[in-house]
């Protein structure tokens, strides 16, 4: 048996800007980090001559090309798996939050492949064909930061070159940022975010098109995205703090169905309370809030008053990885 896991993510600065419909005629730059909350896959070779699939859904098909999960079938695909095979997935946070999940499945069951055909692979190489299967076959309308973050772990800055390859860098921060971060940092989940892709869908339709609000709301996000590595590498979180309030005021502005009533309620409640900033992580229309405060407990006690449960997370620094090889 093989288990790996693979890490969620939030992300700092930049989201969006990670889109083919972007960077491919403007860059883009995205600050995210890794967390410790994570993706399982375990593969188990099987005496069935068949595909046995366990996630939300139970399937057992004798060919590839029957399996509905399409993550699953065009990996399998690709890598010519022959049946014989159980895979199992779980996660500590369900998909539809926010956080990267489907990227980062994708990650945790290539490097659960690869294990299984003992070949070496890079978190690079890794992140790339996460890519390919999610944006070039399956042609969905994500950006690359997910399945970047989930392969690398960290506190990682990428640059998307408009030729579509990736330049990956570590955000060098002090121990002492790291610990800030991990205390004033909060996570509340506000529901599922169901519209998120068809936000990203009308991003994309504008953003190819050339729609120039849409153009000049993601440029704005992009400095922003270079402006937080900048303040977190300099120690200075109430800047990044105050960088999260103005990406939010841009993202909620960018397309309809990013926000609603009740999480700009729940912002301004937080913000009410002390927040020195945050956003809403993920696509919109739910997910997760996130928030810098130097009184956390203030705000912890207000948002969970109002209903929201929170999540508490520190960074992961290891990326996608093998945890068995039995």
């Amino acid at each position: 048996m093989i288990i790996t896991r693979a890490p969620l993510r939030i992300s700092l600065g930049g989201g969006g800007t990670d889109l083919p419909s972007y960077y491919e005629h403007s860059g883009g730059f995205v600050a995210a980090a890794a967390i410790t909350k994570y993706v399982y896959v375990a593969i188990n070779p099987t005496f069935t001559d068949d595909y046995f699939v366990k996630y939300s859904e139970l399937e057992r098909v004798q060919h590839i090309d029957e399996l509905q999960h399409p993550l699953i079938r065009e990996a399998l695909r690709l890598h010519e798996v022959p049946p014989a095979v159980e895979i199992v997935s779980l996660a500590d946070i369900p998909s539809g939050t926010g956080l990267g999940s489907s990227g980062t499945f994708t990650v945790s069951l290539l490097r659960a492949i690869y294990a299984l055909q003992r070949e070496h692979v890079t978190a690079g190489a890794l992140a790339e064909e996460a890519c390919r299967i999610e944006i070039d076959l399956l042609e969905r309308s994500v950006g690359k930061q997910d399945q970047y973050i989930a392969a690398f772990g960290g506190l990682t800055a990428f640059e998307f070159a408009e030729d579509g390859t990736v330049s990956v860098s570590p955000i060098l921060v002090s121990n002492e940022t790291l610990h800030d971060l991990e205390d004033h940092l909060l996570l509340f989940f506000t529901g599922y975010s169901r519209d998120a892709d068809r936000v990203l869908e009308d991003q994309r339709k504008r953003s190819t098109s050339g729609d120039q609000s849409m153009l000049d709301n993601l440029h704005e996000i992009k400095r922003i995205g270079h402006d937080t590595r900048d303040a977190l590498e300099a120690g200075d979180t109430h800047h990044f703090a105050r960088l999260m309030h103005e990406h939010w005021e841009l993202k909620r502005g960018r397309t309809a169905g990013i926000t609603n009533e009740a999480i700009d309620d729940w912002y301004r409640l937080g913000r009410d309370n002390g927040a020195l900033g945050g956003k809403l992580v993920g696509a919109g229309a739910g997910g997760f809030l996130m928030f810098y405060a130097e009184d956390p407990a203030r705000v912890r006690s207000a948002i969970t008053a109002a209903g929201l449960s929170e999540v508490r997370f520190a960074f992961d620094h290891d990326g996608a990885t093998v945890l068995l090889r039995d």
